[in-house]
């Protein structure tokens, strides 16, 4: 069974979605047999390739056109399958992600392959290829059959430990011909959040709530966030009361994370809010209420008045960095 990984970039630095993606390839490779190749499409970082290679690729193509850049679906679906076909795949492994999610769609058209998305372990083997993955917004789990000879598995994020100890892998170029109707969608221009670190990419998410009683409270949460290199985001409420601006909210009709901590903060712990971080492979609770919700769900949790302890860890935190 041959394997094609689809990696992601942003401004040429390889996602870390993506290296989970390698990972997990490498993890099937290991129980079904086959060869983990890597496709990197538009202008990638020099200095990312090796990441690849550590994380269990066997291969890796790069197609270097830089009008790949903007991540046009039609075009990165055009050349997933041009090299999936030429590399002999039966599987194509990728992050779930916006992208990735699009992508995935189209590709599953043009290769007549069965896809599975929200993809949170390994296939069972032993009686066809089913593969467990992920509903109801983490709330539950199904194991579906893919009974198709290709395949395409969308990988959420936190199910596989990134790999560190794979071989270097030589980067081959390719140069593929890109016909101009896979542009016919342009993307004109983007509005992207600059100068912080962006909720959906970050791998720590500090978040207040209504009970910091007011704007002016939040920079406790700033401190926090800066010294752990953090993002910041906060509950629906927050932003609803204009205490804080609506890209900061976290949940499920807001942004949903995926981080490996996520540092709640007088948040009561909705299941709105929560269905927007369950992802999260670690989750802390402070709040001052011992009957908040938020604590189920939580891996630690401490009751106490927020604005005594986030002080206390912000300094406690520096102290170690010094």
């Amino acid at each position: 069974m041959s394997i094609l990984v689809y990696i992601e970039q942003d401004q040429g630095k390889i996602k870390s979605s993506s290296l989970e993606a390698v990972s997990y390839a490498s993890a099937l490779s290991e129980r079904s047999g086959g060869k983990v190749s890597v496709l990197g499409l538009g202008t990638i970082a020099e200095e990312d390739w090796a990441q690849l290679g550590q994380a269990g690729a066997e291969a890796i193509y790069h197609v270097a056109d830089e009008r790949l850049n903007s991540g046009v679906i039609q075009a990165h679906a055009h050349m997933i399958a041009l090299v999936y076909q030429q590399v002999n795949a039966s599987t194509l492994v990728l992050a779930k992600s916006a992208l990735g999610d699009a992508v995935a769609a189209r590709l599953a058209v043009k290769l007549n392959a069965g896809l599975v998305s929200n993809v949170v372990g390994l296939p069972e083997l032993s009686d066809g290829f089913v593969v467990k993955r992920s509903i109801f917004t983490g709330k539950a789990f199904v194991d579906t059959a893919i009974p198709t000879e290709n395949r395409i598995l969308a990988i959420k994020k936190n199910t596989q430990p990134i790999k560190t100890d794979g071989t270097a892998v030589i980067v081959e170029k390719l140069t593929l011909e890109l016909p101009e109707s896979v542009f016919a969608a342009k993307i004109t221009g983007k509005e992207k959040a600059s100068g912080e670190i962006l909720l959906p990419e970050a791998d720590i998410v500090v978040s207040g709530g209504r009970g910091l009683n007011g704007p002016e409270n939040w920079g406790m949460i700033e401190d926090l966030a800066d010294s752990l290199h953090a993002a910041r985001g906060c509950s629906k409420p927050v932003s609803d009361l204009g205490w804080r601006p609506h890209h900061e909210h976290v949940g499920q009709t807001g942004v949903k994370v995926a981080p490996s901590l996520y540092i709640a903060i007088a948040i009561s712990g909705a299941i709105q809010h929560l269905a927007g971080v369950n992802a999260s492979r670690h989750i802390v609770v402070i709040n001052k209420d011992p009957e908040a919700p938020f604590f189920k769900a939580a891996d630690y949790g401490i009751v106490g008045d927020a604005f005594e302890i986030v002080p206390k860890l912000t300094k406690a935190i520096k102290a170690l960095k010094q």
